[in-house]
């Protein structure tokens, strides 16, 4: 006796998604039952990895073995499927059919129906035709039929009434489900609103799949959604035990995002900053990848600046590519932050100052014999005196030629997390000492 295959045991729901897939094989199909949307084998485990959402193994009523099951209430499809499409899948939506074996049945149970009405109408005919061949009950037959008629025109009318009745029904059901839809469709109340009157919503913490111990924090803003961020620990318990709300989150994750954006005009080019010797013309200004493989910063994004014929780019932080791409900064502030030594601007050096109770006259910049390089170093009296550390071009030309910089700054820039180690020493020696005494 040959043995069945699994195709041949397929009933109901998965005969459905084998005949549709044998059929579409690189469509991922999406099956609506009741108030969800389910996908089966290999599309539950794609749409798993894609939407980040559960999957199980599901024994279905007309199948024996388990199938990896993924689902998602209706009320979610206009989030996942345009996620779905962005990345590259095409999406069929499938009615689940009732199982066959039901329809089967039903159809075998309509058959008997008509073939037991169909039999009923024969004796019936057969009965009228006899009673019509003899003459002599002519009056009777005439009797008989009217009866017959108007029991027909009663039918009739019960059944015109009754369809209307079902109209009405059907009517009243579907002014019930548009009703249901539009108050589905209610735009939600914004969680927050930003300083630029964007609407934050669907702000929430979601697990991992590929990995439970990370967790991400994600929201949406006018519709768009945010790039989801991973949460610290402590984070997410002040989040699960509400201690942080959605708009402490976005503080957190997405600051330039509530930040007012400055004007499209700060970002047209050529534009003029102030320079050490007059205005400097700043002709591009843009972000780019590093694609040379054989650069250190190989795949990191870098800014790139034209100042009339020289060229300078700087790997970008996080948080300024950010406040560059939601325009929450302008390119003159970012020049300033990133090239603002190399174009030896007096602002950038105003963020560098020894910490307090360090005498600026110890600061020494001078030439070493040895290498004839220019270092600095700082004299901090009893407490000890900090290496010899070497300056670089741009600084030293800071400092001598333009005057943008001075000994005390290049001084903090190199040298204050030595100095800050050597002040904390001197403190708990002198501490210890004050202990051994008592």
């Amino acid at each position: 006796m040959a043995k069945k295959t699994d195709s041949d045991n397929d009933t109901g729901i998965i005969r459905q998604f084998n005949e549709l897939k044998k059929k579409h094989p690189d469509a991922m199909l999406l099956f609506r039952r009741n108030s969800f949307y389910e996908l089966y084998k290999q599309d539950a485990v794609k749409a798993a990895a894609v939407l980040t959402i559960e999957i199980a193994d599901r024994i279905l009523p007309d199948y024996k073995k388990p199938v990896k099951v993924a689902s998602f209430p209706q009320s979610a499809l206009g989030v996942y499927l345009p996620r779905l499409i962005r990345s590259g899948i095409r999406v069929a939506i499938c009615d689940a059919l009732d199982s066959p074996l039901k329809k089967t049945g039903q159809d075998k149970a309509e058959n008997n129906d008509r073939t037991i009405k169909n039999s009923t109408d024969m004796g019936k005919k057969k009965k009228e035709q006899g009673a019509q061949e003899a003459p002599d009950r002519t009056v009777e037959n005439t009797v008989d039929v009217k009866p017959a008629r108007e029991k027909k025109s009663k039918a009739k009318a019960e059944t015109k009434a009754e369809t209307g009745t079902d109209n009405e029904v059907k009517t009243e059901k579907k002014d019930e489900h548009k009703t249901e839809t539009a108050q589905e469709r209610k735009p939600r109340e914004p969680q927050m609103v930003t300083a630029n009157g964007e609407k934050v919503t669907h702000g929430h913490a979601y697990q991992s799949t590929t990995n439970p111990a990370d967790w991400y924090f994600t929201a949406k803003i006018d519709g768009q959604q945010l790039k989801p961020q991973k949460m610290d620990a402590a984070d997410l318990a002040a989040y699960q035990n509400k201690e942080m709300t959605v708009p402490q989150l976005m503080e957190r994750y997405y600051p330039t995002k509530l930040m007012p954006k400055v004007s499209e005009e700060a970002f047209r080019m050529p534009m003029e900053i102030a320079g050490p010797d007059g205005s400097i013309t700043v002709n591009k200004f843009n972000v780019y990848k590093e694609k040379d493989e054989q650069r250190p910063d190989f795949g990191k994004y870098k800014f790139y600046v034209q100042v009339g014929d020289t060229n300078m780019s700087a790997v970008a932080s996080h948080q300024d590519l950010n406040a560059y791409f939601d325009r929450v900064a302008t390119p003159n502030q970012l020049i300033e932050k990133n090239f603002g030594e190399r174009l030896h601007l007096k602002s950038a050096y105003e963020k560098y100052q020894l910490p307090e109770g360090v005498d600026p006259k110890g600061v020494r910049v001078a030439k070493d014999r040895n290498d004839n390089k220019w270092k600095v170093s700082v004299d901090l009296g009893e407490k000890g005196q900090t290496s010899r550390h070497e300056i670089s071009f741009d600084d030293g030309y800071s400092l001598f030629k333009t005057k943008t910089a001075t000994r005390e700054q290049i001084a903090a820039k190199y040298l204050n997390t030595e100095i800050t180690g050597m002040l904390a020493a001197n403190t708990a020696k002198v501490e210890k000492t004050a202990s051994m005494k008592i």
